[in-house]
């Protein structure tokens, strides 16, 4: 192989693996953020439910959660409201209590890892 071919390679191995990182959602990193995601998921379903309006309900949820110092905990307050926001499917159809129940007990079960409740995957 020669140089410029394994640089090219390494190039769009690089390429693939960022965009393949960004489509992830963010991680709690300890037990205790699994805990604050999964509170988060009951006042967003709580608020979602109520049909608040998605503009209000971002405010209501950056006053409960001040997360404006952290942009991991930014993204994951948002994962969660779009999560707790979508119209139909399996958050949708469940209570707040069941949604913040099945975040808490993912995110524990996967090390932080919480896309399978929130929708996105690799």
């Amino acid at each position: 192989m020669t140089t410029r071919t394994r640089t090219a390679v390494f190039v769009g191995i690089t390429a693939l693996t960022a965009a393949t990182g960004a489509l992830a959602g963010p991680r709690a990193e300890s037990a205790l953020e699994c805990g604050i995601a999964a509170d988060m998921a009951v006042v967003a379903h709580s608020l979602a439910h109520e049909h608040i309006q998605r503009q209000k309900a971002d405010t209501i949820m950056a006053r409960i959660y001040d997360v404006s110092s952290s942009e991991r905990g930014q993204a994951l307050m948002k994962e969660i409201i779009d999560a707790a926001y979508v119209p139909t499917g399996p958050v949708a159809q469940s209570t707040s209590q069941e949604f913040a129940q099945t975040l808490y007990s993912t995110c524990m079960k996967s090390g932080g890892d919480m896309d399978q409740v929130l929708g996105r995957k690799l």
